[in-house]
């Protein structure tokens, strides 16, 4: 004898594998849309296999979430009536915020890629404890999600990108050292002063800038490439095959603490001989201007760019203690680099952050040391390669995750008028 409970089973499970197959359909024509561009109804049906129907149902669904809008006319050069092009809409977005030692990055961005708001400011997080770190963050995010509405696009979440390990699960930064923040839940704290609909998410900076690099930079595209991020820690977000690798546990990534050198500087993860130690920003700054070392500050903490066209303009005046520094940092960076290409053999290391300033000076010494250390014979095809992206790279891509998730799940967005009465699928 069949329980009712049995009985019923096949009946409740109906419904919900109906909405799953509608979930993926409307992803699958909405990531069409974005990899091809503007298209009518009958050329997403084509090209997807999708019945006319069901594309004019789920195009209509899409439309009501305000994830794409009706634009011109498309002349496809066939007989028949031609069909209005349904292309990605403006008016939702994203916002990505990075926090670092010195610094507050921001970046929004609408569905289509457009920038909307990008700026960085000083933010000394070494004299500020937790609590008002995360009241300051929290007053960044309102600030710019707020920016974002007044200029027409309506934020569907936001992403916080922090130098240290990251449980992306649960949004709690397990362990920060530049910052000093163990176990803090970032996510639930931002939570309590956002609107309770927004999507919040906390990642890795390293990562997070990997991503947009992949996506947007220099070395877009390129399937096997690791990304530097150059700044007070060091930090590295991997792309393998063109997926970000995580590890185990979602902590992979953490290349400014590979062991160089035994029995050097301490670093501020308590460990010794860290490479960070030998090419972070901090270090470089304690080198070459030793007069603005990191700590010495009395008023406003400078923004790294001011640290670092410093250090340009000290090299430009020909002063050799700072070329010294210079030169050392690049040695290290080649040091490092090629223990990263034995281990993940990338075709490009792209240089972020400072690096990325100081590509010019760094990068001759860092490629002759990593070809002159990789193993693999195919080292001398990797090469180092400075992103363009600047500061904002994390926060980029924080705000391109978010789009992600709406690509992957446009059921995600709420709708803003009733859902097609045409079938579900």
């Amino acid at each position: 004898m069949v329980s009712k409970e049995r009985a019923g089973a096949g009946s409740a499970a109906e419904p919900t594998d109906q909405l799953a197959l509608r979930r993926a359909n409307l992803s699958r024509t909405l990531r069409h849309i974005r990899t091809n561009g503007p298209r009518s109804r009958a050329a997403i049906a084509s090209a997807t296999g999708l019945h006319k129907a069901t594309v004019s149902s789920l195009v209509d669904e899409l439309l009501a979430r305000r994830l794409v809008r009706e634009i011109g006319v498309e002349h496809s050069g066939s007989a028949g009536r031609p069909g209005r092009g349904i292309a990605l809409s403006p008016d939702v977005g994203a916002i990505g915020i990075e926090i670092n030692v010195d610094y507050l990055a921001v970046h929004g961005s609408d569905l289509t890629g457009r920038t909307v708001i990008e700026k960085r400011v000083s933010f000394d997080a070494k004299r500020r404890d937790v609590e008002r770190c995360l009241d300051d963050l929290t007053v960044a995010a309102q600030r710019s999600l707020a920016e974002l509405t007044r200029r027409g696009v309506t934020p569907v979440g936001l992403t916080v990108a922090v130098p240290g390990l990251v449980d992306v699960a649960r949004g709690v930064v397990v362990l920060a050292p530049n910052l000093g923040w163990r176990d803090v839940p970032v996510a639930t704290r931002l939570a309590h002063g956002l609107a309770p609909d927004l999507w919040i998410g906390v990642d890795n900076d390293a990562n997070l800038a990997a991503l947009a690099e992949y996506t947007w930079g220099v070395a877009a595209g390129t399937d096997d490439l690791v990304y530097l991020t150059g700044e007070v820690g060091v930090g590295g977000g991997v792309i393998v095959n063109g997926r970000l690798l995580r590890g185990a546990d979602g902590f992979s990534g953490e290349v400014g603490h590979l062991p160089v050198e035994p029995g050097g500087d301490r670093c501020g993860c308590g460990r010794v001989g860290c490479w960070e130690t030998k090419v972070g920003l901090a270090e470089l700054v304690r080198r070459a201007t030793p007069d603005a070392a990191y700590g010495l500050e009395q008023g406003p903490i400078p923004d790294p760019e001011e640290r670092v066209a410093e250090v340009v303009r000290r090299l430009a005046a020909g002063d050799r203690g700072v070329a010294e520094a210079v030169a050392e940092v690049g040695k290290w960076l080649g040091h490092g680099g090629a223990i990263l290409v034995n281990l993940f053999n990338p075709r490009v290391i792209v240089l972020g952050g400072y690096f990325a300033e100081l590509a010019d000076h760094l990068i001759p010494s860092a490629q002759a040391n990593l070809a002159r250390l990789a193993v693999a014979s195919t080292a001398a095809r990797c090469h180092f390669v400075a992103s363009h992206l600047g500061f904002t790279a994390a926060a980029r891509g924080g705000a391109g995750v978010v789009v992600e998730r709406m690509i992957e799940d446009p059921t995600a967005v709420a709708l803003t008028a009733p859902p097609p009465l045409a079938g579900v699928r």
